[in-house]
């Protein structure tokens, strides 16, 4: 350990001086010739800022930052990665979480010095300029960044939230007060909330159909036992229904797709005797489900439960409405009526 023992007290020594040291009185200190101090500097400038000061025809090398510093600046590619998650979600109309991103962005870059800008920027531009986060297609629904605000101040203050709300079956909003179990963010944003002095499961509110949105004066948190993911894992996506057990057949010659995706966060995978793989886990939210699965067509089979069967038959047949009359299949009577 002696090579970096050495190694460890030159990071040290150029850390403490004020006015830099030589390569010879580098050298010197660890007791190596001047060929070996050279190696040590330039393996030391790869992972620190090390400045080269002109003194009488000689360089003196100093790092001026803290050695703390040095694991705590972030670099261009980080910079970068947080730039295209700012711009990925404005583009998106997720203003709400852009805004907060966006101000973490600019504290994250009013941190860093002349000196660490100017050596930053080329490369920041280069990865800012050709580097995206995709947006797909999905719903569009501003949320005021306020409404975010005001629901996390309502969490950390351990109070309700007071605000009304609105549908699609009843677009005239009512009043709700209710305890926030948390902040669900997606294409949308959801706040996952529930009754007071009620024995209710939490539910869903969209923060796009929400309206002037307070902190409330009554009392209400999430218990300490509450755990959101495990709750989040019931569901397959938003809609929740009756936990069904899942069970997907996947042929041999989807097997490798089927490795590299992700059904469900706790689904188990059993390897058939054909090859091939059987999916299983437990979820609600059948449609969802069913709706994902089309990327599947020819891929997989659903072995059961019989529910998620019938409710990919009504799928199916709402999808082949969409095309034209003089190309639409005729529907057989069992997978127009929903029918095993």
């Amino acid at each position: 350990m002696a090579k970096l023992d050495r190694l460890l007290a030159l990071v040290q020594a150029l850390s403490d001086t004020t006015e830099g040291l030589t390569l010879d009185e580098m050298a010197g200190r660890l007791d190596v010739n001047r060929r070996t101090a050279e190696r040590m500097r330039d393996i030391i400038a790869r992972h620190f800022d090390l400045d080269e000061v002109a003194d009488d025809r000689r360089k003196r090398f100093l790092i001026r930052d803290s050695l703390r510093r040095a694991y705590t600046r972030p670099n261009a590619a980080e910079v970068a990665a947080l730039q295209a998650e700012v711009d990925g979600r404005t583009l998106a109309g997720q203003n709400a979480r852009a805004e907060q991103l966006a101000s973490l962005l600019a504290k994250v870059k009013a941190a860093l010095d002349d000196r660490e800008r100017r050596r930053l920027d080329p490369d920041l531009d280069a990865l800012a300029r050709l580097q995206r986060t995709m947006v797909t297609a999905g719903p569009i629904a501003a949320v005021a960044p306020e409404t975010v605000t005001t629901i996390q101040s309502a969490i950390l203050s351990g109070r309700c939230v007071e605000f009304h709300y609105a549908t699609e079956e009843r677009p005239e909003a009512r009043w709700r007060r209710v305890i926030p179990y948390g902040l669900v963010h997606g294409p949308l944003t959801y706040l996952l909330g529930k009754m007071p002095a009620r024995d209710d499961q939490p539910v869903y509110f969209r923060l796009d159909r929400m309206t002037a949105v307070t902190v409330s004066d009554t009392i209400g948190c999430a218990p300490d036992e509450w755990d959101i993911d495990a709750w989040l894992a019931d569901s397959f996506a938003v809609w929740r229904d009756e936990k069904q057990d899942v069970v997907l057949c996947v042929p041999a010659s989807s097997v490798a797709r089927a490795r590299h995706w992700r059904f469900h966060a706790r689904q188990q995978i059993e390897d058939l005797a054909d090859g091939g793989l059987r999916i299983r886990f437990g979820t609600g939210g059948m449609r969802e489900l069913a709706e994902h699965l089309f990327t599947w067509g020819g891929e997989l089979v659903i072995e059961g439960p019989d529910v998620l069967v019938a409710v990919m038959r009504e799928r199916i047949a709402a999808a082949q409405t969409m095309l034209p009359n003089d190309v639409r299949p005729i529907l057989s009577q069992d997978a127009a009526t929903g029918t095993s």
